[in-house]
This record gives C-alpha cells, structure tokens and sequence, in this order.
C-alpha cells in the first residue's frame, strides 16, 4: 500500500514534476513514463499494478495505430520524390502575377501538401528552404513570407490524412473517417482565412508582396504542362481520400494504398533508388517510434492520475467555476493554447483528451445568438475537430512553438527570430477567428460528415 495523498498535492506533484523535467530540456516520453513510476511506486498499490497495463495495452494494440506509420512513410516517400518542390514551382508560376502571388502560392502548396503527407515539419522545412528565400530575394515583408509558411504549413495537423485525427480517434474512441471529412471544411476556410488576408494586405501595401515582373511569368502552355506533371500525386492524395470518404477502405487500408501510390510516384519522377527509400523507411521509424514511445509514456501518467480520482477533481473544479458549457469550452481552448507553448501536440493530446471528453459529453450545447447547437450524438466528432483546429496555434505559439523554429533552422541569416515570432501573431489571430467559427456554427464540422454518413 502506497502513501495516501490528497488529490489537489497529488496533482501540484504530478504536473509540477513534469513541467520542470521538460524545462530541462528532457524527452516527453521518457519524463510522462518515468514520472509515472515513481508515483506508482510512492503511492500506488498492487491494485493500480494491475489497472494500468489494462488501459496501456488496448490502446497500443489498437489497429487503427497501423495507419500511423503507413502515412508517413507515404508523405516521407513524396518529399524523397521532390513533390513538394514541384507543387510550389506549379503553384508560383500559376499565380507569381498577383500581388502578393508568392505567399498566396506557400498557402495553396501548403494546403494541397496537408492533404498529401499529414505531417508539419516536412512542409515547415522545405517550404523555408524553397518559398522563403524567393520571397526574401523579391522583398516581401517579413511578416507575409514567414507567416504564410508558418500557417501554412500548420494546416497538416487539420486537413486529412491528419496524424493527429488518427491519435484523437484512438484516445477517444471515435471514428477516423468522420474525423477526416469533419476537418475538410475548417481546413479550407483557414486556408482562405489566410490567402484573404495576403491579398488583403499586399492590395493596400503593395510593397509588402510584389508581383513577379512579366519577364519571368510563364506561358499558358508551360502552365499545363506543370498542371500535367502534377497529375500524378494529386490523383493519388484524390484516391486515397476518396475511398476513405466513400467507405470503401478503413483509414488503414487507404493508407495501404497511398503508401503502395507513393512509391509508383516516386518511381514516375524516376526518384525511386535504394537511398531515398531508405531515408524514407528511416524517418517513418524514427516519427513513429517517437509517437508510440510517447502514448505508452503518457497513457501510463494520465492512467495513474485517472486512477487516483484526477478526471473526477479536473471536471468539478471545471465546473465549480460557476461557467456554462460555452464557457467552459473557451476555458479548455485557453488551457490548450497555454499546453501548445510548451509541449508538442502529442503529449498535450494524450495528457488533455482523455480527462476533457469525458467532461464535454456531459455538456449540452444548445446553440449561441440562436443559431442550431450541437446533437448530443455528433458532439465527440465536432469536439475533436474544433481541438484539431486549436492544435495548430500550438505550433505556432511562442515560445515554443515547433514551426518557429523548424523555420528558423532553414530561413536566410537576414531573418530574425523576432521577425518570425511577429509573423506568426497575425495567423494566430486568423486561427483564432477560425476557431470560433467552427464554435459558432458547429454546421461547419458537421455538415460534410452527414451527407457521406447520413
């Protein structure tokens, strides 16, 4: 029999250890595992012993994990296979002619590479490699060429195949394919929440983002012929969203697939050799060795936390706040925007999720300024997507958040790090208004899902 302890020290204890480890500098998983064993041993017992391996082991045994490395390996074998450098010098030369044309072509690339890999840091990366050094070269402000990279690139954790929706439907027991189309709609409207506000921006400061001069805009014919040469892995991403919203394949069996269509692509653009697969098979190991070292570290925390009557203290100090269920959703979007500073959206998913949708089925939510509220059957699939949309600010909250600094790590010495945590303010804004949409008119998530679902 272990210590007896009160459950409001228990909780300073449990998330104050884990907030100084991690300002140390030491890996989420090791630190969320190990803490957990600590705490199992000071003041746990043989009953505890025996509950939290039963909660560990369904959720890593969970098949729909399986699409986890299957779409990433399918995104690491498109960037091996140049795509994303492609789909950027399509996009630019489409719409190089508009004023603020460049940043306007990072968020249409950003967007349709979102659909294509499901992961930031590739996108953050190459993007910052490709996109920002043109913009910088024809004298964009800082502002518009850092910050459609940043929000762009931000757009792979909403629009699917998601990583994260795979995650959330795992931890939370709701169905990927509704996850999926349910982020379609919100990940468009941010998408044109931010080209709105280039065009806006460069129309009134035109110095800000430059056309391209007309010597270096492409021909009518050039164009199609990069429209053509795209054609490829657009049908592939089409292929394998299309069976998954139609119902004819699992996520996991469309990840089969796409994974299968990543490599003929690959070979298309005669990009298929041993090394760039390897790399690829590499970099999937690695991510979904971190991500599954991850869920067993956190599982086994938040599990010991549940155990000890933390869901239980969490949602009654929630709700002695005296908020109604509007309020309190704010309240777990301001708890989430706090986590995104200093924790990846792995560990806040695992830490957050499974103690925030137990309390959220319990709420009602009936509409605001009259307009229709949430089915009390639809309110897990809306909840994830509006916490996939708040997920994106994490990456680009400071100042931790990870797409500052993937673009740090690839952007030209003229660009400072203050420059690029200025240019991500005005999307975070922009993130913002588009979170509250999605609150606000919650048709927004649910529509698409009930016309394939009924």
């Amino acid at each position: 029999m272990g210590l007896e302890i009160d459950i409001v020290w228990l909780t300073v204890l449990m998330f104050g250890s884990l907030a100084i480890l991690l300002m140390a500098g030491l890996p989420l998983a090791f630190v969320t595992g190990g803490l957990a064993c600590v705490f199992l041993f000071v003041f746990g017992d043989a009953q505890m012993l025996n509950i939290l391996p039963s909660r560990i082991f369904p959720l890593m045994t969970d098949y729909q994990l399986s699409a986890i490395p299957l779409f990433i390996f399918m995104a690491s074998m498109l960037e091996r296979a140049g795509i994303i450098e492609e789909l950027y010098d399509m996009v630019y030369k489409l719409l190089g002619g508009l004023r603020g044309g460049l940043a306007v072509s990072t968020i249409i690339a950003s967007t349709l590479l979102a659909a294509m890999c499901g992961v930031i840091g590739a996108t953050e990366v190459t993007m910052g490699l490709i996109a920002l050094p043109a913009m910088v070269q024809r004298k964009y402000h800082p502002t518009i060429a850092c910050g459609s990279i940043l929000a762009g690139g931000t757009l792979g954790i909403l629009i699917p195949p998601s990583i994260l929706a795979i995650l959330f439907a795992v931890v939370a027991q709701q169905s990927v394919g509704e996850l999926f189309i349910g982020a379609v709609v919100p990940g468009l409207i941010l998408s044109s929440l931010y080209i709105a506000y280039v065009l806006v921006v460069t129309f009134f400061k035109p110095e800000h983002g430059p056309a391209l001069p007309p010597e270096e805009r492409v021909s009518t014919a050039e164009k199609l012929r990069l429209l053509k040469k795209m054609a490829a892995p657009i049908s592939l991403v089409s292929l394998v969203l299309g069976i998954i919203f139609a119902g004819i394949a699992t996520p996991v069996e469309a990840a089969g697939v796409g994974t299968f269509g990543a490599i003929v692509v690959a070979a298309i653009h005669r990009r298929l050799n041993w090394e760039n697969t390897r790399a690829a098979a590499m970099t999937t190991l690695r991510v979904t060795g971190m991500v599954l070292w991850i869920i067993f570290g956190a599982t086994l925390f938040v599990g010991f936390y549940v155990v000890n009557g933390g869901q239980d203290f969490v949602n009654e100090t929630i709700i002695g706040t005296g908020l109604g269920p509007y309020g309190i959703l704010i309240l777990m979007m301001f708890i989430l925007v706090i986590l995104g500073m200093f924790l990846d959206w792995v560990g806040i998913l695992l830490l957050a999720v499974p103690i925030f949708v137990p309390l959220m089925k319990t709420l009602s939510f009936d509409g605001v300024f009259g307009l229709p509220g949430v089915p009390p059957d639809e309110l897990a699939l809306w909840f994830g997507v509006v916490y996939m949309v708040n997920m994106q600010m994490s990456f680009l909250s400071p100042p931790f958040g990870y797409a500052l600094f993937y673009l740090k790590s690839v952007a030209p010495p003229e660009i400072t790090m203050a420059q690029i945590y200025r240019s991500s303010l005005p999307f975070l804004a922009l993130q913002i208004v588009g979170l509250s949409v999605c609150i606000i008119f919650p048709d927004v998530v649910l529509w698409l899902p009930r016309q394939v679902y009924g």
